[in-house]
C-alpha cells in the first residue's frame, strides 16, 4: 500500500479532484490525448476488462531469482514491466497487457519475489522484503532478459519499485506511470504516529507487526480472508467474482510468500532489519530524492489511501516532463479495474 507518513500528512486537506480519464488506447506511432469517455461505457477506463489468464509463463534466472513472468507482444518492440502490489499478482495487468502489445509493446509482467512462481535460487538468501531489494530483482530481470530500459508501470508495492528505479536507476527508465505517486518509504518519519483516523487505515500493517499477524499469513484460510477483506476495502466500487480473487489467490501459495510479505511491513515500520549489503541504496533513498524521469502519475478516486489535493501532495517530488490524472470510480488495484485508462497511461508516458 501506499506510504502511511504521506497518507497522514495530507489528513484534513480536503477533498475533491479533477477526474481524467481516457477512453481510446492509441497505438505506438500514433498516440495522443484523447476525450474524456463516461465510465459506464463498454471499454471506456472504468471497466474491467474479460481476460483471465495469460498464454504461457517464462521463467529465468535473473539475480536472486528464478523469475516467473509472462511476456506478451513482439519480441524486439519497446519494452514496459508492469508490477503488481500486495495482496495482488500478475492478473492485475491481465487485460492491460493484450492492449499494449496489440499496440506493438513487449510487456514483461513478472511476480515479484515471494509470489506465484518466482523462487529464490538459494535456500540460504535471507527471505527479504525492504524496498531497494525488490528494485534490484527487476534491475537484475532486465539484465536476464538483455533489456537496456523500459517504461516501468506500477500500483501499490509496484509503484514503490518503480520510484525506485527511477531514482537509482533513471537510465533504465525510459518512463513512468507511478499509482499514487511518490512511494518511496522514509523508515524516519514511518516512526512517528498519525492522527487516528491515518493509523486505522494501515491496521494490517501493524498486524503484521504481531506474531498473530504472521501465524495469519502462513495459514491458508486466514491469509485468504485477510487478501480478501484487503480487496473489498481498498476497492469498494470493483465487483470481482470468486473466480477472479482465487486466480490471484494461487500465487500466494508460494512458499515464501508469508516470509516476504511480513518482512516488507515490518521493515517499513523498523521492527525488522534490512540486509547491510543494501545499505547504500536505502540511505539514497532516506534522502527522498526527486524523480527527474518522464511520469504520469494516477489517483484512484475510491481508494481509501488516495489523498485529498489530486497529486498536489507529492507533485514536487517529480521534477522531468509530467502529467496527473484522477480516475473517478476506480478504487486501489487500477489496472484491473481500469485497464483501457492504465494502458493509455502507459502509451502517453511513453511520448511525454
Amino acid at each position: 500500500m501506499i506510504n502511511r507518513r504521506t497518507f497522514g500528512k495530507a489528513m484534513g486537506l480536503g477533498t475533491g479532484a479533477a477526474a481524467a480519464s481516457l477512453a481510446g488506447l492509441q497505438d505506438v506511432s500514433s498516440a495522443a490525448p484523447t476525450a474524456p469517455a463516461s465510465a459506464a461505457a463498454p471499454g471506456t477506463p472504468g471497466t474491467p476488462g474479460r481476460h483471465t489468464s495469460f498464454p504461457s509463463l517464462k521463467q529465468v534466472k535473473a539475480g536472486l531469482l528464478n523469475v516467473g513472468y509472462a511476456e506478451l507482444g513482439p519480441a524486439h518492440g519497446p519494452v514496459v514491466i508492469c508490477l503488481h502490489g500486495w495482496p495482488y499478482d500478475i492478473h492485475s495487468y491481465v487485460d492491460v497487457a493484450p492492449l499494449l502489445a496489440a499496440r506493438g509493446y513487449r510487456v514483461i509482467v513478472p511476480y515479484l519475489r515471494g509470489h506465484g512462481t518466482t523462487r529464490f535460487l538459494s535456500s540460504r538468501t535471507f527471505r527479504n522484503g525492504q524496498q531497494s531489494v525488490i528494485a534490484l530483482d527487476i534491475i537484475a530481470l532486465m539484465d536476464a532478459l538483455e533489456i537496456h530500459n523500459a517504461v516501468i508501470a506500477g500500483f501499490d508495492w509496484g509503484s514503490r519499485t518503480g520510484d525506485i528505479l527511477a531514482v537509482l536507476w533513471p537510465e533504465r527508465v525510459k518512463a513512468l506511470v507511478s499509482v499514487s505517486g511518490y512511494l518511496i518509504t522514509d523508515r524516519k518519519a514511518q516512526l512517528e504516529p498519525l492522527p487516528a483516523a491515518a493509523e486505522h487505515t494501515w491496521w494490517y500493517q501493524f498486524y503484521f507487526a504481531t506474531e498473530r499477524g504472521r501465524k495469519a499469513m502462513e495459514d491458508q484460510d486466514h491469509r485468504l480472508q485477510l487478501t480478501r477483506l484487503v480487496w473489498e476495502l481498498v476497492s469498494p466500487t470493483w465487483k470481482f467474482d470468486d473466480a477472479t480473487f482465487a486466480r490471484t489467490a494461487a500465487a500466494f501459495e508460494n512458499p515464501d510468500y508469508a516470509a516476504i510479505v511480513i518482512h516488507n511491513y515490518r521493515w517499513r515500520l523498523s521492527v525488522a532489519d534490512g540486509e547491510r549489503r543494501y545499505d547504500r541504496y536505502e540511505e539514497k533513498l532516506a534522502m527522498t530524492p526527486s524523480i527527474a524521469v518522464p511520469t504520469i502519475t494516477v489517483d484512484p478516486e475510491k481508494d481509501p489511501f488516495t489523498l485529498p489535493g489530486n497529486g498536489s501532495t507529492y507533485r514536487a517530488r517529480f521534477t522531468g516532463k509530467y502529467e496527473h490524472r484522477t480516475l473517478t470510480g476506480v478504487g486501489h488495484n487500477v489496472p484491473q479495474e481500469a485497464p483501457v485508462a492504465f494502458a493509455q497511461a502507459v502509451v502517453d508516458a511513453d511520448r511525454l
